[in-house]
């Protein structure tokens, strides 16, 4: 039998060997998956023999992620601020980056929300998870994604207080918010040919290109919002990193006299923030 610790450095190898990022991170991962067993007791096991059941799992595990299948689509959950939310591949992968989103958001009060593209619910059950009183609806295009929202939502016991609708964008969408969200999908066509294989292969594209210029729903966003916000209302949307200046020409163009691009953790523009339209 093999122990924990020569599993783990074999898996580890034949990671590296396939071009992914942080092998050692994800060999450790799927490694307590296999084993059903907190990633904080890896090191705890190392030394240990693994069972042959656990070996084949891991194996198996190993061989997914080498093809490049996400680590939170093989555990079938993802982390993202503090909580753990599931995820498949009809939904996008919550990124770190998104959290400063959720800073933004909270850095005012908030009472009715609304997450345009809902996706996983990521944004939306965090938001109403840490604002008790809070209540919300998400949209998005995607039925499968509605569905994960909801599991989500059901999850974290926001349920009560979240209702999750299928529209396209703000098409079926009603009554008038203190705060709108959204992480779109603002990669540009052409940047789809070199994008990383977790993303091009298991991800939906829906999710991550307006199949234009990456700008299309900042377009909308700019034109719509304002009809279902509240006066003091206010817009956050993630963008890319190198969007900040078309991204605010946009909403300055369309009469938003405040306009904002906040930074992530990185240094780098991610968060859009927009106030007080014409």
């Amino acid at each position: 039998m093999t122990t924990a610790a020569v599993a783990m450095a074999a898996a580890t190898a034949k990671l590296r060997a396939a071009g992914v990022p942080d092998p050692a991170r994800d060999a450790r991962l799927l490694l307590a998956h296999a084993a059903k067993v907190d990633a904080a007791r890896i090191t705890l096991i190392a030394p240990e023999e693994i069972a042959p059941e656990i070996s084949e799992r891991y194996d198996h595990l190993i061989s997914l992620r080498a093809v490049r299948v996400p680590v939170s689509h093989l555990i079938g959950e993802r982390a993202f601020y503090g909580r753990r939310f599931k995820i498949s591949r009809e939904v996008l992968d919550p990124r770190p980056e998104t959290e400063s989103l959720i800073e933004a958001a909270l850095a005012a009060p908030y009472d009715h929300v609304l997450d345009l593209g809902t996706g996983s619910g990521c944004i939306l059950v965090t938001l109403l998870a840490e604002r008790a009183e809070a209540k919300g609806v998400g949209v998005d295009l995607s039925e499968n994604a509605c569905l994960q929202a909801s599991a989500n939502a059901v999850l974290h016991g926001v349920q009560s207080r979240a209702q999750i609708i299928q529209s396209d964008w703000f098409a079926s969408v009603a009554g008038r918010y203190d705060l709108i969200v959204s992480n779109p999908p603002y990669l540009a066509r052409e940047e789809m040919d070199d994008i990383a294989p977790e993303l091009s292969l298991h991800e939906p594209a829906m999710a991550l290109t307006d199949g234009a210029d990456g700008l299309s729903v900042y377009r909308l966003l700019a034109q719509q919002a304002q009809g279902y916000l509240t006066a003091q209302g206010r817009v956050l949307a993630e963008i890319g990193w190198q969007q900040g200046p078309a991204v605010r020409t946009i909403f300055a163009d369309a009469g938003w006299a405040d306009v904002v691009i906040l930074p992530d953790l990185d240094g780098r523009d991610r968060v859009l923030c927009a106030q007080n339209p014409a």
